[in-house]
């Protein structure tokens, strides 16, 4: 039902995304506002690991007995995971009853869908009390639809990088000036490691805005030391776990949630519940290890099979660095299976894995009207120095790559619309 509901939503507007805050504020006028009446609010932008942010806020909160809503995009397998109240996804009864609402309200002006299921979010979200409100901004931060919220308790601006260039600007400068657009007036941002011009950007717009800022690596730290997580900010030191997600860069992920509760001070909150967090968080699509499912029965048991939704240049640069110090622990093989959309930086993204990956199989992203096609990406590949070839679909693809000796690490990457047809194939929720 979910699924259908999105195909009629797409109907309400020419194009897919067209930022502005004009169209969603008039529906939530009309719908009596609801996003003046929701939990307490973390609002976090920026390019990468704003998923995996709110992915550790919520289990380590959860962890502390408290209720958490979520509002996160996109969705993988399923349109409801865009909506969490509580420890679940919305149901489809009530989703149906809020996009109704949302509609009958906006009755046929146009709408982007981002926007109108923003507005169906906070209607929800408001009907049901919570200890905190996780809302994860869309695309860029000042004109987004989440950004009509007046006084979130803190905002969350995670790494910034190139991405959305068309609509975020083609410098740094410009795309952090989007990104820092979530920051209201005096209220606390916490802010990742940056570039220097991002970095610049978010503080002049922090000051003018009197919003105290708590910096990476100036204010806060989170760091890997022997095998754990160090966390260290000017209330003193905490010894922590790794955190459970792979890869280097989720000590960096892991350390904006801890800062961003420390800002937030609930005494609720102990240091026993970051520990569960961290050992307890799950965020589908960001360098998983795929479990045995209807595609690893296709695959020989010596096989690595690994799923990663991240689809810009610098996510692949942390990407290959994860998987280059895999590699150190244990050699073999690396096969990527990639499929990308034609809105990404394509030559950008497999240059990260030059003189890394063994082979490329380039697939089409199948019902995606943007996909780049998979001769088009096989040749970026070979331009790029990497081994390629093109595969007809997935299942060809884990067939080329299974013949591979010795047995190989398959790494599936380039794009969360791939990543969700895979979870959809593995059977996966």
């Amino acid at each position: 039902m979910s699924e259908a509901i999105f195909a009629r939503l797409l109907k309400l507007h020419p194009k897919i995304i067209d930022l502005g805050l004009g169209r969603v504020k008039s529906l939530l006028d009309r719908l009596g506002n609801p996003q003046r009446n929701l939990p307490p609010v973390v609002h976090v932008a920026g390019t990468n690991g704003k998923g995996s942010t709110v992915a550790y806020l919520r289990a380590i909160l959860e962890a502390a007995g408290l209720s958490v809503h979520c509002y996160t995009s996109p969705h993988l397998v399923d349109f409801r995971e865009r909506i969490r109240l509580g420890d679940e996804l919305i149901s489809e009864p009530e989703l149906a009853e809020i996009i109704g609402i949302c509609e009958t309200a906006n009755n046929g002006e146009p709408i982007t869908v981002f926007e109108i299921t923003t507005a169906a979010a906070f209607l929800a979200f408001s009907r049901q009390p919570a200890d905190y409100l996780l809302l994860e901004v869309g695309l860029g931060g000042r004109l987004d639809a989440t950004n009509v919220i007046e006084n979130p308790l803190v905002s969350v601006i995670t790494a910034i990088d190139y991405d959305h260039q068309d609509y975020l600007g083609d410098t740094l400068t410009e795309i952090a000036r989007e990104k820092a657009g979530i920051i209201k007036r005096h209220v606390p941002v916490v802010v990742a490691v940056q570039p220097d011009e991002a970095l610049e950007e978010i503080e002049r717009v922090a000051t003018k805005l009197s919003a105290p800022l708590h910096v990476a690596n100036r204010d806060w730290q989170s760091f890997e030391q022997h095998g754990r997580m160090v966390f260290q900010d000017e209330r003193g030191l905490i010894d922590l776990p790794a955190p459970i997600l792979p890869g280097r860069h989720q000590f960096d992920n892991a350390g904006n949630a801890v800062a961003a509760l420390r800002v937030i001070g609930d005494s609720r909150v102990l240091e026993r519940h970051v520990e569960a967090g961290l050992r307890s968080v799950e965020w589908p699509a960001r360098m998983q290890r795929l479990n045995p499912g209807t595609l690893c029965q296709q695959t020989p048991p010596d096989i690595e099979l690994w799923l990663d939704g991240g689809h810009n240049p610098a996510a692949a640069r942390v990407l290959a660095q994860a998987f280059s110090e895999l590699n150190d622990r244990h050699s073999r093989p690396l096969v990527l299976v990639w499929g990308m959309l034609d809105t990404k930086d394509a030559a950008g993204f497999i240059s990260a894995f030059a003189g890394m990956a063994n082979r490329v199989i380039a697939v089409t992203i199948e019902g995606e009207a943007h996909a780049i096609p998979a001769d088009s990406l096989a040749y970026t590949a070979r331009q790029n120095g990497l081994n390629s070839s093109t595969a007809d679909n997935l299942r060809s693809a884990f067939a080329e790559a299974c013949q591979i000796k010795p047995a190989p690490r398959i790494l599936i990457c380039g794009s969360l619309y791939l990543a969700g047809k895979v979870l959809t194939a593995q059977g996966s929720k």
